[in-house]
Parts: C-alpha cells; structure tokens; sequence
C-alpha cells in the first residue's frame, strides 16, 4: 500500500515552484530546484520526502539539472560496505539560475517571432 507523501514546499516556495512552472519550467525540476534553494546539501531521498517526487522524478529532474551545470554531487562512503551516498547541491546561487531559465525562455520566444516573420513572408507570395 502507497503512503501519500507530505511536501516541504508550502507558501512561498510552493508560489516559487508554480511560477517556474509556468514560465515553462518542468515541474519536477521546479520543485527540485526550489527545495535545493532552501538547503546547503541534500540527498536524493531528502529530496524525494521534502518535494513529494518519486525516486524516478528526481534522478530524472537531476539529471536535466546536471546538464545545465546547476548542481554538483559528491559522493561519500558513510559505512564501509554499499553503495557510496549522493549529496547534492546547487552549483550556482538561485538568482543565476533564474536569470539562465530567463534568458533560454527569451531565446526561444525571439525564435519563434523569427519564424512568424518568415512565415508571414511566405503568405504574402501567395497573395
């Protein structure tokens, strides 16, 4: 039987997480992203419980996010035998993460207006 999971974003962070949404962003990245903001370090687990993800949602989130550079992992050996534990931890300050989704979200509308304009040419060689 599945336990329903509690969150630790409520308020603002929840307000936070909901606008990087609809800026585009994933929402499990959202919800990583703004749990990783509030902690020095964390593991996947705490991760998990704090944002009310599954395990999958955040390795997958994750693994976006260590594509974009925005977090670093270091591993540890907390006892002799097993698998080595994650930490993670934003590699850069929330601000400039904000500022890079910002500017990948005016990219791609500058890029759609370039389409639209080409398009537009195309209309008028049929009229």
């Amino acid at each position: 039987m599945r336990t329903e999971k509690t969150t630790c974003l409520t308020g603002k962070k929840e307000e936070f997480a909901d606008l990087l949404t609809v800026t585009g962003t994933k929402r499990n990245v959202a919800r990583v992203l703004v749990f990783l903001a509030c902690v020095e370090e964390t593991t996947s687990r705490e991760i998990e419980h704090g944002t009310g993800l599954s395990q999958p949602e955040v390795s997958i989130a994750i693994r976006g996010m260590m594509k974009k550079g925005w977090i670093l992992i270091r591993e540890s050996r907390i006892e002799r035998t097993g698998r080595p534990v994650k930490f993670y931890k934003l590699a850069k300050p929330v601000t400039e993460v904000v500022e890079s989704i910002g500017n990948e979200r005016v990219d791609e509308v500058n890029h759609r207006l370039r389409l639209i304009r080409k398009l537009q040419e195309c209309v008028r060689c049929y009229s």
